[in-house]
């Protein structure tokens, strides 16, 4: 029997979904969250302005009809009843990302990014108050905010980006939030800065930036909280798609959606691509961990984009079980 060869690429783990969870047709899912007091995910529709809700108890997987379609609505911020399991919020401004607040029932109050930085939005009447802004003295009309997520310690990272309907520069910047001052700079300039997440013994903090394809990693310091000013490359995607949303699983692994090319690395400690879930549509953007299934966010795409199946699926929500758990969230601290 030979032996192995010593060069040889190890094979990848693959996963392969088929057909979708559930499909609301969103034109920029994003920003995928597990709530753990109500067994529900949660996830946003950044184009569409609007926060959904999913009990994961009352919509059953394999999901028999996975079609829905909330009505929308003109209403600046009100609570559409999409009925079978699924909550949406319609907001008139673009909402980014959601997290807990430490010490509050989410099913009651949760944070949210939205146009000019950290809002609260009360899930008993649809209204939303901001808590903190990227300006000090005034709003920049041309940003909105991007993907981001509560570190270790209670603060919050959220990354602001040119808004919808401007050109796409690179003047935006990854701000750190801790609830008693104004907004820290912690990157600038950046075209789309997105995902931040933590390694499992919370020494490493990564940072997606899409437009250079990389991940970048900080050292962290996980009593004090500070992180270095220099990163290091941790990853850069070789391929013609875009690195967006991540998650980090309990080994460390890091599963890295990639906009336009339908599909999600799994990407190891040592920053070596491991595994890869393929999906049917082009446009995927984020993911989020519950128990070993993930659930993967994808963004919408006109007809003629490509082919009918990747435009019909389009938009939709996805799940699979690929054995592994992962990292839980931290709530944000509101002061």
């Amino acid at each position: 029997m030979s032996a192995p060869d010593a060069g040889a690429k190890p094979e990848l783990q693959r996963w392969h979904v088929t057909e979708p969870y559930l499909n609301l047709r969103c034109g920029l899912g994003e920003g995928p969250y597990y709530e753990e007091a109500s067994h529900s995910l949660r996830f946003v529709d950044i184009k569409k302005k609007r926060v959904h809700v999913v009990d994961l108890a009352k919509i059953p997987y394999p999901n028999p009809n996975p079609d829905v379609d909330p009505s929308p609505s003109s209403a600046p911020s009100v609570v559409l009843s999409g009925g079978g399991g699924l909550e949406t919020f319609q907001l008139d401004t673009p909402v980014s990302v959601t997290a807990d607040i430490e010490g509050v029932d989410p099913r009651e109050r949760i944070l949210i990014g939205v146009k000019y930085g950290l809002a609260v939005l009360d899930r008993r009447t649809g209204a939303y108050e901001y808590v903190a802004r990227f300006g000090a003295d005034k709003d920049d009309e041309r940003l909105r905010a991007n993907d981001g997520a509560a570190d270790p310690h209670g603060r919050f990272w959220l990354g602001a980006m040119s808004d919808f309907g401007y050109d796409l520069r690179p003047e935006g910047s990854v701000f750190l939030f801790d609830g008693t001052r104004p907004a820290r700079t912690m990157r600038h300039p950046v075209a789309i800065p997105n995902s931040v997440g933590w390694s499992p013994d919370r020494r490493t903090l990564y940072l997606t930036d899409s437009t250079a394809r990389t991940i970048h990693a900080y050292d962290y310091d996980p009593v004090a909280g500070g992180s270095a000013p220099r990163d290091r490359p941790f990853y850069v995607h070789p391929g013609t798609g875009e690195p967006d949303g991540f998650r980090v699983d309990v080994q460390g692994n890091l599963w890295q959606a990639v906009y336009g090319e339908g599909r999600v690395l799994k990407i190891s400690p040592e920053g070596k691509l491991v595994g890869e879930v393929r999906l049917p549509t082009r446009n995927v953007t984020c993911t989020q961990f519950v128990g070993t299934e993930l659930f993967i966010t994808t963004a919408g795409m006109e007809e003629g984009e490509g082919m009918p199946e990747e435009v019909r699926l389009s938009g939709a929500l996805f799940r699979v079980d690929v054995g592994v758990k992962g990292l839980e969230p931290f709530p944000f601290k509101l002061n």
